[in-house]
C-alpha cells in the first residue's frame, strides 16, 4: 500500500522589540540568567501586564506580508498549564480570537537540478497569534536550573494547514517564512538563540484517502534542516508501524537531530486540557483600517515577486537571482549597481561571484564591505568600454575590495589600460603565430579553438593589456593573409 504524508506545522518566532510583551523590562538575549526580569515577569502579587504597542505593529505586518486577514477585533487568553518555566502558570495567549486569520506562504520545491527553478505552490495559513514566550530550563547532571530572561518576550505562533506532503515541502516552507520575515524587519530568526522554534504534526494515510490520520507531534527541532530530516524520520516510523500492523498513537515525540532517532514525551494535549479563559486583566484590541494601511506602506517586495521582476526587467538568469534575492542589502545592491553601469547581467555575476566569494573570505557582512555600488558600476564600464580587459579587471577588484580605492583610480596608477597600440600588437602576434605553427595550421583547416593558443601567448606577452578584440582582428588578418 502507497501511503501519503500530510504535514503541519506550528512555527514560534520571538518578535525584535525593545521590551516584552506586557512589560517595560529589556527583551534580549545573551545576558546574565535571570536580569532581564521584574514583578510582571515574575508574576509577583498586584503586578499588571501592560500591552506592548511594537509587538503589535509587527505582528500585523506579519499578517500583512504573508496576506492574512486582520481581525477588527482580537482578545487574550490564560492558556493554563503548570511548568517551572512559566512562573505565573499560565501564558497569556490568543485562543479563539487571533489576531492574523489565513494568508499563506508561497515556496520553491527543488528543481531537477540547483540551477533550474523548481515547482511554486502556497501553502495556506491557519492563523498567526501573539503570545509571551516562557523561560528556559537549563539541565545539569544534578539539577535544573531556571532562567527567566527569555519569560515574557512577544512571541507569534504561525500555524499551518494541514496542508504539505513531503519534509522537503517542510524545508522550503521554514526557508521562504524565514527570509519574509526577516526581510520584513520583523525578527532576527535566529533558532540557535530560540528566536525560531518549529513543532510539526506529521500523520500518514493511504494515498486517495480524504481522512487525516493520527497525527504525532514533533518537537526540539533546532534547525530547519533537523526539521527536514525529523519529519522524514517520523514518515518512515510511521508507516513502519503500519505495515507490522502496530497502531499510530497521538502523542508529542522528541527527535534528536544528532543521532537521527526519535522517542515518545508525552500523549498530545488538546486545547480543553489547558482550560483557555479570557484574561481578566488585558482588554481586547481594536485594530482599524488606519492602523494597517500605515504599516502596509512599510512593507518590502516579497522576495519571489523580486525574482521574478529580475528575470523580466534584467534578465538575470535563475543561478544569479536565487542568490542575490534571499538577503534585501543584496539585491539592494546589485539594483544600485546596476543603475550606475547599465549593465545588470555583468553587476549580477560580479557580485554573485566575486564580491561574495571575497566577503565570505573576510568573514564580512556587504554592509561592511569597502566595495559600494559605485565602485562595481565603475569596474563594469571600465571592461564594457574597453579600457582594462575581464582578466584585468579581476585584479583589480582584489585591490579594490582590499581598500576602498576607485577603479579608475587603481587603473591610472598601475597602468593598467588595454594596449590598443597596432605596432606592438602586430609584433607579439606575428611571434605567437611563430611559436605555435600548428596552431596557425589548424585554424587555416577550420579549427576555430586553435586560435585560443595563439591569442593566449599573446595576452601573456602583453601582461594581459592587450586588447582582445583588436588581438583577434590581427591574429586572423595575419594567418589568413
Amino acid at each position: 500500500m502507497k501511503y501519503e504524508a500530510v504535514i503541519g506545522l506550528e512555527v514560534h518566532v520571538q518578535l525584535r522589540t525593545q521590551s516584552k510583551m506586557f512589560t517595560r523590562v529589556a527583551a534580549g538575549y545573551g545576558q546574565p540568567e535571570n536580569t532581564l526580569t521584574d514583578p510582571v515577569v515574575l508574576a509577583l502579587p498586584g503586578a499588571l501586564p501592560v500591552l506592548n504597542k511594537e509587538a503589535l505593529d509587527k505582528i500585523i505586518k506579519t499578517g500583512l506580508l504573508l496576506g492574512c486577514k486582520i481581525a477588527p477585533v482580537c482578545k487574550w487568553d490564560r492558556k493554563n498549564y503548570f511548568y517551572p518555566d512559566s512562573p505565573k502558570n499560565y501564558q497569556i495567549s490568543q485562543y479563539d480570537q487571533p489576531i492574523c486569520i489565513g494568508g499563506s506562504v508561497e515556496i520553491e520545491l527543488p528543481g531537477p537540478s540547483r540551477n533550474v527553478m523548481g515547482e511554486h505552490k502556497h501553502v495556506p495559513l491557519t492563523r498567526i497569534h501573539l503570545e509571551e514566550d516562557v523561560g528556559k530550563l537549563n539541565h545539569g547532571a544534578a539539577e535544573s536550573l531556571v532562567d527567566y530572561n527569555r519569560a515574557g518576550t512577544p512571541l507569534m505562533e504561525i500555524v499551518t494547514d494541514p496542508a504539505m506532503h513531503s519534509a522537503d515541502e517542510a524545508y522550503a516552507f521554514l526557508t521562504a517564512l524565514k527570509t519574509l520575515i526577516i526581510q520584513g524587519d520583523i525578527s532576527d530568526c535566529d533558532m540557535e538563540k530560540g528566536q525560531m522554534r518549529c513543532d510539526a504534526n506529521i500523520s500518514i494515510r493511504p494515498i486517495g484517502d480524504p481522512n487525516l490520520g493520527t497525527k504525532v507531534e514533533l518537537k526540539n527541532l533546532n534547525s530547519i534542516s533537523y526539521v527536514r530530516d525529523g519529519i522524514a524520520h517520523e514518515i518512515r516510523r510511521q508507516i513502519a508501524v503500519t505495515e507490522s500492523g502496530g497502531k499510530i498513537v497521538q502523542e508529542t515525540r522528541d527527535y534528536d537531530g544528532e543521532a537521527g532517532t526519535s522517542q515518545s514525551l508525552r500523549s498530545k494535549e488538546m486545547a480543553h486540557d489547558y482550560r483557555y479563559f479570557p484574561d481578566p486583566d488585558l482588554m481586547p484590541v481594536k485594530v482599524d483600517e488606519a492602523w494597517t494601511s500605515r504599516l502596509q506602506a512599510t512593507l518590502p517586495e516579497r522576495h519571489f515577486d523580486k525574482q521574478r521582476r529580475f528575470f523580466d526587467s534584467y534578465q538575470l538568469p535563475y543561478t544569479i537571482t536565487s542568490v542575490l534575492v534571499p538577503e534585501r542589502e543584496l539585491s539592494d545592491f546589485f539594483e544600485k549597481t546596476a543603475k550606475l553601469c547599465d549593465k545588470p547581467q555583468a553587476a549580477g555575476n560580479w557580485i554573485a561571484n566575486d564580491l561574495l566569494r571575497e566577503l565570505s573570505a573576510a568573514q564580512l557582512q556587504i554592509t561592511a564591505s569597502k566595495i559600494r555600488p559605485a565602485h562595481l558600476g565603475g569596474l563594469v564600464k571600465l571592461v564594457e568600454s574597453g579600457v582594462i580587459s575581464s582578466s584585468i579587471a579581476k585584479e583589480v577588484f582584489v585591490t579594490m575590495f582590499q581598500s576602498g580605492e576607485m577603479p579608475d583610480a587603481i587603473v591610472e596608477r598601475q597602468g593598467l589600460k588595454q594596449s590598443t597600440d597596432t605596432g606592438a600588437l602586430e609584433k607579439w602576434v606575428a611571434d605567437a603565430i611563430a611559436a605555435n605553427p600548428k596552431a596557425a595550421e589548424a585554424f587555416k583547416a577550420g579549427n576555430e579553438k586553435s586560435l585560443n593558443a595563439i591569442k593566449g601567448a599573446v595576452m601573456k606577452a602583453s601582461a594581459g593589456k592587450a586588447n582582445p578584440k583588436l588581438v583577434d582582428e590581427i591574429v586572423r588578418k595575419q594567418i589568413l593573409g
